[in-house]
C-alpha cells in the first residue's frame, strides 16, 4: 500500500509535492465506443459517457524538460472515468460539466517513457503503467509530432498543431490508478501558458502491436473532437490517496 511521506527510488529520495518546472504537452481527444473502452479499464472504475454509448479516449505526448523525476519524453493513452458506483443522476450532462470544471478524473492505460528513473517512480508511487520505450518528439514551426516505438516496433504516432495564447493558472487534474490491487486517486495542479485548443487538427498513425490493436478496437485513427497544445507547463503532484 502507498501514501508514504517519501519514497526511495534508485537511491534517490522523492518527496511531495513532486514538481514539474518546465514541460510542453500536446493531446488529442476522441469519442470512442464506451463498451470497447470499458474493456480496457479496471473494474474499480467506469468510463464516463459524453454521449449515449460514447466515451472519451485521449492520446498525449509530453516533453518534460525540468522535473523532479528527470528530463524525459512521455506518451500516454487514457480515458475519462469515475470510481465505480459514483455515476451521477444526469450522467452525460454532469460529465461535460465535470470535465470543463476539471473535476472528472482520467485513468491511464499506457504511459511509456524513455527514462528508467521516472518509470520506476511513476509505477511505484502512483501506480502509473510506465514502461521504458523509445519516444521521439520532433518540433516544427507549426506542429509537434511524437512517435512511440514499443518493444522495437512502431506503436503509434501523434501529431498536433502548435501554437496558442491562452494562460491558465492552478488548474486541477485528477488521475485514478491501481496500486497493489487497490484503487487510488492523485491530485495535481497545473499552470499552462501558450495554450491552444482546436476542434480536430491532430493526426494519428497506427503501427503494430498490442497498443495499436487496442486503438483500432476503439475505431482509431479518426478525427479528434479536440486537440490541445501547451507550450509551457508547470505542475505539482501530490501523493496517491486511497479511494
Amino acid at each position: 500500500m502507498s501514501s508514504a511521506a517519501h519514497y526511495e527510488i534508485q537511491s534517490q529520495r522523492v518527496t511531495f509535492p513532486v514538481q514539474v518546472r518546465e514541460a510542453a504537452s500536446g493531446s488529442a481527444g476522441f469519442l470512442v465506443p464506451a463498451g470497447a473502452a470499458a474493456r480496457l479499464v479496471p473494474d474499480d472504475f467506469e468510463v464516463a459517457e459524453f454521449f449515449p454509448g460514447r466515451a472519451l479516449c485521449t492520446l498525449v505526448l509530453v516533453d518534460y524538460r525540468d522535473n523532479d523525476l528527470g528530463d524525459y519524453n512521455e506518451m500516454a493513452v487514457g480515458f475519462m472515468v469515475r470510481p465505480r458506483g459514483q455515476r451521477p443522476k444526469l450522467p452525460r450532462w454532469s460529465t461535460w460539466k465535470e470535465m470543463l470544471g476539471g473535476r472528472l478524473a482520467s485513468h491511464i492505460i499506457h504511459m511509456p517513457v524513455n527514462q528508467s528513473f521516472t518509470q520506476e517512480a511513476g509505477s511505484v508511487i502512483w501506480g502509473y503503467p510506465k514502461t521504458v520505450q523509445q519516444i521521439e518528439i520532433e518540433y516544427q514551426a507549426d506542429r509537434v509530432t511524437g512517435r512511440l516505438i514499443y518493444d522495437g516496433a512502431h506503436a503509434f504516432t501523434l501529431s498536433v498543431p502548435r501554437g496558442g495564447t491562452r494562460e491558465i493558472t492552478d488548474s486541477e487534474i485528477t488521475t485514478l490508478s491501481m496500486i497493489e490491487g487497490h484503487p487510488y486517486r492523485t491530485h495535481a495542479t497545473q499552470t499552462l501558458k501558450g495554450m491552444g485548443v482546436r476542434f480536430g487538427g491532430a493526426e494519428v498513425e497506427l503501427g503494430t502491436g498490442a497498443i495499436a490493436e487496442e486503438l483500432r478496437s476503439l475505431g482509431l485513427p479518426r478525427r479528434p473532437i479536440m486537440t490541445t497544445w501547451i507550450e509551457e507547463m508547470s505542475a505539482s503532484f501530490g501523493p496517491p490517496q486511497p479511494l
